[in-house]
């Protein structure tokens, strides 16, 4: 049969997703076509496009269709974001004359809904949560618990809120519903029982417009935070033969039952203990994760993708599907693990990832010199290893991730690395409440290492030699050469390093740390003759953004960069930023005030949601006043004393930086006169 394969294509997206996509139309020798906002012009997916065009936003759809017809594109292809599941969109391509690279616009409605979806395969057979949903069920009145809270229209685990008591519901709503709004433009919102020690399996599956329908396996996707996928890895190391066929066919079913063509997925909540599975939602486009089940089955999902958009049948039958070896993918986010996982954001200074190839594969939409912001999805890459054994494919993804290195903006890698070795990983025992669970093992330390903060100081000291003897900072002078003394601000502190020599032909250091950081006069070795740290002998090597440091005759090599007087140092997937700090005082630094201050600061970079209490108002330590949202995740801001809202300088809508300060709360102790604290239920007030 000819191959009816498109000419060009346009991606109705950003980052990775497009990046990814892009890179299958290149070996197609199809035309691709990225779009981009004008803050995004720069951006790699526009780049590695063969032509971009600007838009307003990402989720402009009739700008989207303008950019295809000008381009001349024959097809869309939505990614895998919001777009992927917008029925009216792939209805408004078709009216277009684009093909749309996904489902029909009835099945993206009929499962795009969960209770609709729900009540569809359960009537085709397939075992689905006991639960009630809006608008026919009171869900205040819900008494089975624990519950677990979804938007009806919502997806990737988005506004999903587990309730473990009646008392716990109303809030919960009131979140859920809000983010279901604000996400998905629908509020609606449905309950369902928790399933105890659940595991979250899902099914690929297939089908194309000639009546065709097939499944490539499962995908284990249990490690999660608050609902969002962390690690994925295909096959599931629970799932025998007998189930992945059982579950196959109950996927293929409801696939079927929606008239489904193109990629989909079908996600199920597996009881771990019984094995006993049920359906809880089909995702109508193509999965972040689904980089997994090509390395296992030898499949490109995305060209397939547009083969069955273009009208031919899959090329093969259920029966030709096999399984091999085993794909462990990890998400690598801009968050900070230390700080709750809130998001973050900045320039990205250096860059360097895994080399693909040899089992490891990465999938990245950034690069170096571009901006992370707050108003994306703060997934910037995934690295994926696939290996002929699970405990293989496992030690390769975490070589993997000690090789990718990410400076400016901190990320999760240390966190997944310290996730990959945990017993509990190792041996499969999984569910989707063991990440939460493990924290306190897996979360690193804030702590800079003193190697660090030594390498810190010794780049710091090489500047540049003049030819003028006495410009050489050796500390030479009659006698014994003197130290020099840095003070160094990380996450933790400010600290004191003390050198002396040249770091390039050899010098000594040694780190004095907190203590003697804001008074380091006071017990230097130099002054007092009284060492209180021993010396090392130390040497440094640079070659652009690598830096080797040589300390005691052990060697470290670095990726370093330089944003001011902040040096960022990189090593085995984990980054510090270490700032050259003049005063020595920790509490001149920004940031630094104690909770007893009353001064409130925003934890990430992103808008302000909800501002729920006033100035003047007296507020409980602990009472919720700010809500921000970044990257469509909320974080509650509360106070750190009881007292009187001094000043509250932010308002709905309003952007805030990190550390930005959201409030001022007099505490009640600064305040004798103030009356007693009152009862927000009292005054109607959320509390």
């Amino acid at each position: 049969m000819a191959s009816s394969m498109f000419d060009t294509v346009l991606v109705a997206n950003r980052g990775e997703i497009a990046v990814r996509i892009i890179r299958t139309l290149r070996g197609l020798g199809v035309t691709s076509v990225a779009v981009h906002t004008a803050s995004d012009a720069g951006a790699r997916h526009v780049r590695d496009a063969d032509l971009a065009l600007e838009i307003p936003g990402y989720l402009d759809g009739e700008a989207i269709v303008a950019a295809a017809r000008a381009s001349g594109a024959q097809a869309v292809h939505p990614g895998y974001g919001f777009l992927a599941e917008n029925a009216a969109f792939a209805r408004r391509c078709a009216e277009a004359g684009l093909a749309f690279v996904g489902p029909p616009p009835d099945a993206i409605d009929a499962m795009g809904d969960k209770i609709r979806a729900k009540a569809t395969v359960s009537a085709a057979g397939v075992p689905v949560v006991p639960g009630g949903a809006e608008p026919g069920d009171s869900l205040e009145e819900w008494t089975d618990f624990p519950a677990l809270i979804k938007p009806s229209a919502g997806g990737g685990g988005k506004g999903m809120v587990l309730v473990r008591a009646a008392s716990e519901l109303p809030a919960a709503l009131e979140s859920a519903r809000r983010t279901a709004r604000a996400a998905f433009g629908d509020g609606t919102l449905l309950i369902e029982r928790y399933v105890a020690d659940p595991r979250h399996i899902e099914i690929q599956v297939l089908a194309d417009a000639h009546g065709n329908t097939v499944h490539l396996g499962e995908r284990e996707c249990s490690l999660q935070r608050r609902h969002q996928k962390i690690v994925e890895e295909a096959p599931s190391p629970f799932v025998t033969e007998e189930t992945r066929a059982a579950m196959g066919a109950a996927a293929v079913e409801a696939a079927r039952a929606v008239g489904y063509t193109g990629a989909g997925t079908v996600e199920f909540i597996v009881d771990g203990t019984t094995g006993a599975y049920h359906f809880m939602e089909m995702n109508t486009r193509l999965q972040v994760e689904h980089p997994v089940t090509e390395l296992v089955t030898g499949l490109d999902l995305v060209e397939l993708q547009l083969r069955v958009a273009a009208g031919e049948p899959l090329p093969f039958a259920q029966d030709d599907v096999r399984l091999r070896g085993h794909a462990v993918e990890a998400r690598v986010y801009a968050e900070d693990p230390a700080r709750g996982f809130l998001p973050t954001g900045g320039r990205i200074l250096a860059l360097h990832e895994p080399a693909s190839g040899s089992g490891v594969r990465v999938d990245s939409g950034v690069a170096e010199g571009g901006v992370v912001g707050s108003e994306f999805d703060p997934m910037l890459a995934k690295v994926i290893a696939w290996a002929p054994s699970r405990e293989e494919a496992l030690r390769r993804l975490d070589r993997a991730l000690a090789e990718t290195v990410l400076l400016g903006v901190t990320t999760n890698v240390p966190f997944l690395r310290g996730l990959l070795v945990h017993p509990a990983v190792r041996a499969g025992h999984l569910d989707t409440g063991l990440v939460e669970r493990i924290l306190p093992d897996v979360v690193p330390a804030v702590e800079t290492p003193g190697d660090v903060l030594a390498a810190a100081a010794l780049a710091f000291h090489a500047l540049p030699q003049g030819a003028d003897p006495w410009e050489v900072t050796d500390g030479w002078r009659v006698g014994e050469p003197a130290w020099t003394t840095w003070r160094l601000e990380t996450r933790d502190g400010v600290h004191a390093v003390q050198l002396r020599g040249l770091p390039h032909r050899g010098a000594e250091v040694r780190v004095l740390g907190d203590a003697a950081a804001s008074g380091v006069s006071a017990s230097d070795p130099a002054l007092t003759g009284e060492p209180v740290v021993p010396p090392v002998p130390a040497r440094i090597r640079q070659d652009g953004s690598r830096l080797a440091v040589t300390l005691a005759g052990r060697t470290t090599h670095y990726v370093q960069a330089r944003h001011g007087d902040t040096l960022w140092l990189g090593r085995d997937g984990a980054a510090w930023a270490v700032t050259r700090h003049l005063i020595g005082d920790p509490g001149d630094r920004p940031g630094a005030a104690g909770a007893g201050d009353g001064v409130v600061r925003s934890p990430m970079p992103g808008t302000v949601l909800v501002v729920k209490a006033q100035a003047g108002e007296q507020v409980d330590e602990g009472q919720p006043l700010v809500i921000v949202e970044a990257m469509k995740m909320e974080h509650t801001v509360t106070a750190p004393v009881g007292g009187v809202i001094a000043e509250l300088p932010v308002q709905a809508g309003q952007p805030v930086d990190m550390d930005a300060v959201l409030a001022v709360v007099t505490p009640a102790a600064a305040n004798p006169g103030a009356g007693p604290a009152v009862d927000p239920a009292v005054t109607g007030e959320e509390g």
